[in-house]
């Protein structure tokens, strides 16, 4: 019966986890973001003085925190994903390689987090 198969039915299943694609893709779509976001913070921090009052005063407009927290989702998930295309490509053993993963998502999640409430703190005026 294994003979009847096509060369594309025998390998079906196999190979990647199948989503290699999918991976590319995000992150492509999060480099396409990034590129407004970081252009709009460096225009934005060469614009102003800095100092505190007017940076937390800045921060406080609510369309500044939604921008600010969307760029560090976006950064964090884009290091995310660049980071694990490193760590794929060159940690060939898989224990090594496992825990290499875990813990570089663990560091972009916490980081991420940390940056998200610090910006919604200070929006908030916490």
């Amino acid at each position: 019966m294994s003979e009847l198969r096509s060369p594309l039915s025998k390998v079906k299943g196999l190979g990647s986890a199948k989503d290699g694609t999918g991976h590319f893709w995000h992150q492509r779509l999060t480099a396409l973001l990034l590129i407004p976001l970081v252009l709009w913070l460096g225009f934005s921090l060469a614009a102003m003085p800095i100092d505190h009052a007017t940076l937390v005063g800045w921060i406080q407009q609510s369309w500044v925190t939604v921008a600010l927290v969307l760029l560090l989702i976006v950064v964090f998930y884009h290091a995310q994903l660049g980071l694990q295309v490193i760590i794929e490509d060159y940690i060939s053993s898989h224990s090594k390689r496992t825990l290499t993963l875990l813990l570089s998502n663990l560091v972009c999640l916490l980081c991420g987090t940390i940056g998200v409430i610090s910006v919604l703190k200070i929006s908030f005026g916490a």
